[in-house]
């Protein structure tokens, strides 16, 4: 019986898995994951990821084994490591799942080569995303740059099946199955900051793997997507579907996503609301469109005349906005949920970047490296089309001069200060006037909720109707 080999990466799932169900059908199974950060580019796994990663494949080497298959766990580079448990395996093919980003790509395309030279045959299976990036193009020929065109031809010319359900496992093991490392060699665990556990309040907030990401899926679904339009942008609710660290690591497929919310579509109203979901969907469709034919966008602006923006050296500044201790309660708020549970809401990213790239004037990409390392599900594509749509200078970005004001963004959508409190507790007790602008609360008031401005909380470290200014006029210096 024909041996495959399937090289997990960003699928760690089984249902909707072309690979495995391929390699099921055809004989034995040997699923395998790779440890190789060095080929992972400039953009190896951030801390964040780390941690997800390993609580991921536990749950998936479990998944395996309660279906009679099991993970083998190597160390890279990953093309000695395919090429050593062939051998071992006497397996005669390797499938996986094809990646998107281009040095990805690369990296396939030369084990690729490399497994064909060892007489290896390969299968690559798509379902990271749902569309073919080069087959999708404007009336010209050309990649698309604005989204609204790009989501009208998605819609007319991507037809989505049905699932893939989880294969046949039972009889598909080896003689004898092949050494492999752990994850304790891997040393994917956080290290503790100052004493403290990074990840607890990961913990605490997510279940990571594929059970837990349908379950996520199913309480979306259930709960909130009645009211997605209007609860999406209230961070203090859980309005949004919290998928995307499970879609950045294939917990759940996007196919399996657009599949479940079409059919909870009962009527016209509840048509209105799952397609303002699925066009965010479609918006990482874009993402990564965007990706994979503009590949140096994640460190160089797509709009060539933002290559020579006059960005500030701002590291204090960076630095109390990584903290959340800019004395912006809305911006503070954002930035500490992120480094307690890996995740923003999206709101609050748009206003955070906003706040970073204009208020600030510090460059985009260091904004993205640090949502690199600290989001649990880091996308290279979504990350970097999030930091260029906020700095102006990407594809269907909003203008530069449109700059988040961050008092009214918080009195907007956190009226009550529920989400600043939960975040900002030495805030907690500022009546609704002053929550979103402490430095302008009466002393009194400030006394009786035990707030001491640059004591217990920063005054702000930058006024933002001239730094708003500043701004503009930095604009008119590249336009001109």
């Amino acid at each position: 019986m024909p041996t495959t080999l399937v090289w997990l990466r960003n699928d760690l799932r089984l249902s909707d898995h072309a690979a495995l169900t391929h390699a099921a059908e055809r004989g034995c199974v040997v699923p395998v994951f790779i440890w190789a950060p060095d080929e992972e580019g400039d953009w190896p796994p951030g801390g964040a990821h780390r941690w997800w990663l390993q609580a991921s494949l536990q749950v998936l080497d479990a998944s395996l084994r309660e279906h009679g298959s099991r993970m083998i766990l190597r160390s890279g580079p990953s093309l000695k490591a395919l090429i050593d448990l062939a051998s071992s395996t006497g397996a005669d093919q390797v499938a996986w799942h094809t990646r998107v980003a281009p040095h990805l790509r690369e990296r396939d395309v030369e084990v690729r080569n490399g497994l064909a030279r060892e007489g290896l045959e390969t299968r690559q299976f798509a379902g990271r995303i749902l569309h073919d990036p080069d087959a999708i193009q404007t009336g010209s020929g050309g990649p698309y740059k604005v989204f609204t065109p790009f989501w009208k031809k998605f819609q007319a010319q991507v037809h989505m099946s049905d699932p893939l359900d989880i294969p046949e496992l039972a009889n598909t093991a080896p003689e004898t199955w092949p050494e492999g490392a752990t994850l304790d060699d891997f040393d994917l665990s956080p290290m503790e900051q100052d004493g403290v556990d990074w990840a607890d309040g990961m913990r605490e907030t997510w279940v990571p793997g594929e059970a837990g990401a349908l379950e996520r899926l199913d309480a979306f679904i259930e709960e909130s997507l009645i009211d997605y339009e209007a609860q999406r942008n209230v961070p203090a609710d859980h309005g949004t579907s919290w998928l995307s660290p499970h879609l950045h690591w294939g917990e759940v497929s996007p196919r399996t996503v657009w599949v479940r919310v079409n059919g909870w579509v009962q009527n016209g109203a509840m048509r209105d609301e799952a397609d303002k979901f699925l066009s965010e969907i479609a918006w990482r469709e874009f993402s990564y469109h965007v990706l994979h034919h503009f590949p140096a966008t994640p460190t160089a602006p797509l709009k060539d005349k933002y290559a020579a923006f006059p960005w500030r050296d701002d590291s204090d500044g960076l630095e109390a906005w990584t903290r959340g201790q800019t004395g912006y309660p809305i911006v503070d708020a954002g930035m500490r949920q992120l480094w307690a549970i890996g995740w923003m809401h999206n709101r609050v990213r748009m206003i955070v970047a906003s706040f970073l790239t204009k208020d600030l004037l510090v460059p985009w990409q260091e904004g993205a490296r640090w949502f690199w390392d600290t989001l649990c599900g880091a996308d290279l594509a979504n990350n970097t089309m999030g930091w260029q749509w906020a700095s102006g200078s990407g594809a269907d970005a909003q203008p530069f001069f449109r700059i988040f004001n961050p008092i009214s963004q918080g009195e907007k959508h956190d009226p009550d200060g529920a989400y600043v409190r939960r975040w900002i507790p030495e805030l907690a007790d500022l009546p609704n006037k002053w929550i979103h602008k402490p430095w302008a609360a009466p002393d009194n008031v400030l006394a009786e909720a035990g707030v001491e401005l640059g004591t217990t909380y920063p005054h702000p470290i930058v006024d933002h109707s001239e730094a708003r200014a500043r701004a503009l006029d930095v604009l008119k210096s590249v336009n001109s």
